[in-house]
């Protein structure tokens, strides 16, 4: 047992660390994904937040001539357009935060108190926009693949040959696969169990699995059907092949330009007053959505089994 002496005439570390300054961290939120989809995607400004995507009728065959004699007239011809064209307007994700002047005033050193919960608001913010561009009955990307672009895995596990088919949907100039984790975890053991490990590619300053020389992106919000448990790696999924650009005719997201207060296209900061019981409010708003201009830009690939493991000898 140590000499209790010498401790009472020794200053304790307990006592001692009330004077010291703590070195801290801004609030560091687990749920931030990289939300590689939105960095992918090319962006549209809009107007008055709706885009009209003109289609050309397909039934419509225009009538060319190649190298037609001199005495033969030419045929007359047109290019037929839809008559009612799909229309996308802007979706809303907004909220209001709420901070307490008392708080922002006294402790706002060394981090500012509004500051750093607008910071972490608009990340939530951010998060649901991704997760609504894959998700939203209305415009997400998985929701609106046409019939003809889906297909399904042979055999539940994400095989190369699941891929290649779905490539033969989306051939013409495609730029990524978007996939949850597990996903694309799935596909390299289906790739390792068949010798043919898939190459990797640096974008971003992020390696990135490829195949076919596409790259395979991340994004948990491509959710996993049955995964009652965040950790646990069952449960099935989907895989979706994406062209984008507007040149391309492929996947474009929309957001509204020059916003009061923005603070990044198509999000803005409002500051909305102080009211009676001394509590700041801010809105903050982001406008977005997504256009699949031609059926052909994107493919799903469904029944993505992602709990299949093997023994390696």
């Amino acid at each position: 047992m140590a000499d209790e002496s010498v401790q009472n005439n020794a200053l304790g570390e307990k006592a001692a660390f009330q004077l010291a300054n703590v070195t801290k961290t801004a609030p560091q939120y687990g749920k931030i994904t990289p939300r590689w989809l939105v960095r992918f995607l090319d962006w549209k400004p809009l107007e008055s937040g709706t885009l009209r995507v003109n289609r050309v009728a397909e039934e419509n065959d225009t009538e060319v001539v190649c190298g037609p004699a001199e005495d033969n007239p030419l045929h007359g011809t047109f290019v037929n357009y839809e008559e009612n064209p799909r229309e996308y307007t802007l979706s809303t994700i907004s909220t209001i935060l709420d901070v307490a002047t008392r708080v922002s005033d006294i402790y706002s050193s060394p981090f500012d108190q509004i500051k750093e919960q607008l910071r972490l608001t608009i990340e939530t913010v951010k998060e649901l926009q991704e997760n609504q561009l894959i998700n939203n009955d209305s415009y997400g990307l998985l929701k609106n693949v046409a019939p003809s672009q889906r297909i399904t895995t042979r055999k539940g596990a994400p095989t190369p040959d699941d891929l290649d088919e779905l490539i033969t949907k989306v051939w013409k100039e495609p730029s990524f696969f978007l996939a949850h984790p597990l996903a694309i975890a799935a596909f390299g053991r289906e790739c390792t169990r068949r010798g043919v490990p898939p190459p990797t590619v640096n974008l971003f300053g992020t390696p990135f699995l490829t195949w076919r020389g596409l790259p395979l992106i991340p994004s948990d919000k491509l959710l996993v059907d049955g995964q009652t448990n965040p950790a646990s790696a069952t449960g099935t999924t989907s895989i979706l092949l994406i062209r984008v650009g507007e040149q391309k005719q492929g996947v474009i997201g929309l957001f509204q330009p020059g916003l009061p207060g923005e603070q990044t296209p198509g999000l803005s900061v409002r500051f909305m007053g102080i009211n009676r019981e001394a509590i700041s409010q801010y809105l903050v708003s982001l406008y977005c959505s997504a256009a699949i201009l031609t059926d052909d830009a994107i493919a799903a690939l469904d029944g993505v089994d992602v709990g299949q493991y093997y023994e390696y000898k």
